[in-house]
């Protein structure tokens, strides 16, 4: 079983992920796998609608489903770029 700490240092790209909770209420509900992410942002891939959306991670909370376990990430603690990612998160 992952932490959500062992979760935020792996790649996040290519993870099915939903928004949980946005200011955005557009946002809230998304649900897709990760195709692109920044420093401020992930790029989700639609799957109903195969359009890509940017969400912000500084006003989310994002839930993953990996190998049946959900985990829940605020994404103001993953607010860095994703190859600095590993270093800063301990």
């Amino acid at each position: 079983m992952k932490r959500n700490r062992d979760l935020m240092r792996q790649e996040l790209i290519g993870l099915e992920v939903e928004v949980a909770r946005c200011t955005d209420p557009t946002m809230e509900g998304l649900k897709g796998k990760i195709v692109d992410e920044t420093k401020n942002t992930f790029v989700i891939l639609l799957k109903d609608k195969q359009k890509r959306v940017r969400v912000p991670k500084i006003s989310s909370l994002f839930r993953f489903l990996i190998e049946g376990k959900e985990y829940t990430i605020d994404g103001k603690e993953i607010m860095f770029r994703p190859e600095d990612r590993i270093k800063k998160i301990r």
